[in-house]
């Protein structure tokens, strides 16, 4: 598993559009459908299910800073998420949407990549 991990950054970035792109292919006449994570399931998932997603969101906030590349705007989401996440891990961020939905039952219909943006990324930016 280590050396999987020594790929370097833009080889990982090419091997995940690559992997993006095959799977975008395959799902073109079911785009509508693609299901929005919200609260209920995130609290009804595993730990290793959770940050699963986490780990995608990173690697789609990844893809799109490559693809933005010198070009990219400090107010572009991905920037955005990076500043307001800094210092944060994957565990800490887990734990905080944990928190958040059990204190906020009546939330758990909103989706969680909001509650993290809203709860999480952007309190972080105000730091």
């Amino acid at each position: 598993m280590e050396h999987v991990m020594a790929i370097k950054p833009h080889w990982r970035t090419l091997l995940s559009l690559g992997l993006l792109s095959l799977a975008m292919m395959g799902n073109v006449a079911r785009a509508q459908s693609v299901p929005i994570v919200t609260g209920q399931q995130w609290m009804e998932s595993s730990d290793e299910q959770k940050k699963a997603y986490l780990v995608g969101i990173a690697n789609m906030l990844e893809i799109e800073r490559a693809y933005a590349g010198n070009g990219a705007n400090s107010n572009d989401i991905p920037q955005r998420f990076a500043r307001g996440l800094k210092g944060q891990t994957l565990d800490g961020v887990r734990q905080g949407l944990d928190s958040y939905y059990a204190a906020n039952p009546a939330m758990i219909q909103h989706p969680v990549i909001e509650t993290l943006w809203f709860q999480m990324v952007l309190p972080g930016l105000n730091k």
